[in-house]
Order: C-alpha cells, then sequence, then structure tokens
C-alpha cells in the first residue's frame, strides 16, 4: 500500500458457511482496527449471509460469478487475491488450496456469462499449488459444500393415514 499497490475490499471473497468461524466482523469494527483500508468499497450487506451471501448453491453459484466478472474486469494485469480456500474451491476455481498456498491463473476467451473461465498456469497445477502444499486436481463444487435446500430434501413418503381419527 505504501507503494501505490491498491487494496479493494470485497464481500465476495469471503468464506462460505454461515458458522460463526465464518462469518465475518461489520465492517464498522473492523474499521477502527485497521484505519489504512478503505472500507467504503465493502458492500454494505456484509458479513450477512443472505442473498449473494447465502450458504446455499446457489448464493455460492452466483457469487463466484460475480466475484471472477469483477477480476476479470479490473484494470490491472497482476492481481492477488486473498481469500478462503473453501470459496476459492467452491465458487471460483475448482482447486483445492493448502494454508498459505498459491495459484496463478488467466482467463481463457469467452464465458462471460459465468465470470470467464479460469485456466491454471502450468507451474502452480503440475506442483500442487506454488509452494506444492495443495491436492492436485480438479475439484469442483459438490454435495456437502452447501446445506441441503428444503425443496431437495427428503421429507419421507406419504402416508393416507387421518391423524385427527
Amino acid at each position: 500500500m505504501e507503494r501505490g499497490v491498491p487494496v479493494v475490499l470485497r464481500a465476495e471473497w469471503q468464506e462460505n458457511s454461515d458458522k460463526p468461524c465464518d462469518t465475518g466482523t461489520p465492517a464498522a469494527v473492523m474499521e477502527k482496527e485497521w484505519p489504512q483500508f478503505d472500507w467504503s468499497s465493502l458492500d454494505p450487506e456484509y458479513p450477512t449471509k443472505t442473498g449473494l451471501y447465502a450458504f446455499t448453491k446457489d448464493g455460492l453459484t452466483q457469487r463466484g460469478i460475480v466475484a471472477r466478472k469483477w477480476l476479470r474486469h479490473r484494470p490491472e494485469k497482476v492481481i492477488a487475491v486473498v481469500s478462503h480456500s473453501g470459496f476459492l474451491r467452491a465458487g471460483v476455481s475448482s482447486r483445492k488450496y493448502d494454508n498459505a498456498d498459491f495459484r496463478i491463473f488467466e482467463f481463457g476467451e469467452g464465458d462471460d456469462e459465468i465470470g470467464g473461465k479460469l485456466i491454471e498456469w502450468e507451474l502452480t497445477e503440475k506442483k500442487g499449488g506454488g509452494l506444492g502444499k495443495s491436492l492436485q486436481g480438479v475439484w469442483p463444487m459438490k454435495e456437502g459444500d452447501y446445506p441441503e435446500e428444503a425443496a431437495e430434501k427428503d421429507l419421507g413418503e406419504a402416508v393416507s393415514e387421518n391423524p385427527s381419527k
């Protein structure tokens, strides 16, 4: 920051779940502790886990699209994203990240509708991350990455009994 590197705070990059350990602290509280950051760009909905930030399959999918679109349309040629491994894997890149490991991507052609397709550089793909600590391969979002939707839950077998008799 002292050398002019912009730091942009974005709510999209928060972790997936709505557990207390994965739910952020309100910006007003963090702003007091870290006044060097510009908190005005942070979505005022943060840290809610509703809408775009909901811990649902649709929420994670849509948030990943928004995050990739935002990245794709930035003017910088090199961007470092600091985020959480669960969201990076399930919502953004379909790759696993061990603690403090990194991966390098570029955008492929087309697919702007989904925010763009990320293509991992061979440099980090073959090593399992830049530090070689992460599992290799493609790990797309799957059941278990989000709670079951109410409509998807098995409600059991319907019966013809009348409980009022």
